[in-house]
């Protein structure tokens, strides 16, 4: 057997990862789109390839339910391929930021034109946070920095503390602030998180430092040094290119956060974990994330839909993760699930009855929102006939 057909049998889709990188380029290139079709349209690219083509792409190509043997795990997380899938994001997202800010501080674009470079920047930025998910729960040092650069951009370098020591040992309990309640919208969630993974994250490095004998303003502050990037980043963008680039950098820095944000609402939306007999959470186990195996979206975002198996897992990296009979699954890729998010009464309408059957009806067992009164849960699914008898299973037959 050839080289080439001993990796395809170890992961079939090897060759596709690169697909990740899409996002990045999209940040580098809609001037060149725009300069060769005449069409503004393209300064919007970033929204339109993740909330149009890709939902479109998944519902054509469908889902994609092969996992990796276990005996090709070892040579699979060894093979360093993957790692440059992810490492090369960085060089791209830099590269297309420089860019913008040169376009943005140009008078001759319109503010339309400027505004819709911003959001791509955004959702380069957004999807830049998974590339940093993957890299900052790596052990090796060099991967754990690169997670704090692909973070600078979105300036949200809060979230490698408390994604790693805060969301997964709280995931699935209503302690945790990334974890949606059922009940609860996006709209009610999304300052919950943002303010509440902030807070996580201030006090678990304080006390992680405090542990070590050092003080809050140390060199050592993981923290302080990832806003110390996004500082520089930003001040080297408006020493090169002026004040007026301010605005867009604050824009396209908001909608990365929010669609990460968004991200963490679909993946976990009234889930719970079980206490053990000592009153103490059980260990996180499949059940408690929510899996879509669509293909596109998840060669767009490094697996990150296989949220189940990571969270189970989380030493395991993205081209080792594998779907679980055990999840329950979305009714889509995460990229038509924030189009439904984004409404919450359809969102409410698809989800709620699938939460329900996760746990055979048993509203005792939901991660509820606090002051949602569950004889009213009952009474409004009855009316829209979305019982848990009638509820499509969540879980794989």
């Amino acid at each position: 057997m050839s080289i080439f057909e001993n990796t395809e049998r170890r992961d079939p889709k090897r060759y596709l990862w690169i697909l990740g990188l899409i996002a990045p380029i999209c940040a580098v290139f809609p001037s060149q789109l725009v300069a060769r079709t005449g069409l503004e349209i393209f300064w919007w690219i970033g929204p339109i390839i993740v909330l149009v083509v890709i939902p479109l792409l998944d519902c054509a190509i469908g889902s994609d339910g092969s996992n990796p043997r276990d005996e090709d795990y070892e040579a699979l997380s060894n093979d360093r391929y993957y790692r440059w899938c992810t490492y090369l994001f960085l060089p791209l997202q830099l590269i297309g930021l420089l860019i913008a800010g040169y376009l943005w501080s140009r008078s001759a674009l319109s503010i339309s034109d400027k505004l819709g470079l911003a959001v791509t920047l955004g959702f380069a930025s957004g999807i830049g946070i998974n590339a940093a998910h993957e890299l900052g729960h790596r052990v090796e040092h060099l991967e754990r920095w690169l997670a704090k650069i692909a973070l600078a951009q979105s300036g949200y370098g809060h979230f490698y503390v408390e994604h790693n020591r805060g969301h997964h040992v709280r995931v699935a309990t209503p302690e945790d602030p990334a974890s949606a309640r059922f009940g609860e919208s996006l709209w009610e969630f999304l300052p919950r998180s943002m303010f509440g993974g902030f807070r996580s994250a201030l006090v678990l490095e304080r006390e992680r430092l405090s542990r070590k004998g050092k003080r809050w303003f140390s060199r050592d502050n993981h923290l302080l040094q990832a806003w110390s990037m996004s500082a520089a980043l930003f001040g080297t963008l408006i020493l090169l290119f002026g004040p007026v680039v301010i605005p867009f950098l604050a824009l396209q820095a908001l909608i990365g956060a929010w669609l990460l944000e968004t991200v963490n609402y679909v993946e976990h939306y009234g889930l719970l974990r079980a206490r053990g007999r000592n009153g103490n959470y059980v260990r996180c186990s499949p059940r408690d994330s929510w899996n879509s195996d669509h293909l596109v979206t998840n060669l767009f975002l490094f697996h990150l839909q296989r949220h189940s198996d990571h969270h189970a897992n989380p030493g395991r990296r993205y081209q080792t993760l594998r779907s679980s009979e055990q999840a329950p699954q979305l009714p889509a890729g995460y990229a038509t699930m924030i189009l439904l998010a984004i409404i919450p009464p359809i969102w409410r309408a698809v989800m709620d009855r699938r939460v329900l059957a996760h746990y055979g009806g048993d509203i005792n067992l939901v991660n509820i929102k606090p002051r949602t009164r569950r004889h009213r849960i009952y009474s409004r699914l009855r009316r829209s006939s979305l019982t848990a008898a009638s509820a499509e299973p969540a879980t794989r037959p």
